[in-house]
């Protein structure tokens, strides 16, 4: 019966099919960030998102 349950919460939910990070720190300390996630919907759609961030080091008095 449990595994009646769980199926039923699953369907309607998306289901992540796949997950990337990565992250680059250059010279002056800069780091670059990129995260690209591809997610798949109950009714067969597929959404694929991408972030990228830049975050620079304070300036050093």
């Amino acid at each position: 019966m449990s595994a009646l349950a769980l199926s039923i919460l699953l369907v309607g939910c998306d289901r992540q099919v796949s997950s990337d990070k990565s992250s680059t720190v250059s010279s002056d300390g800069t780091v670059k960030s990129k995260e690209k996630t591809v997610t798949k919907s109950s009714d067969g759609t597929v959404t694929k998102t991408e972030e990228s961030k830049k975050t620079t080091p304070p300036e050093k008095p």
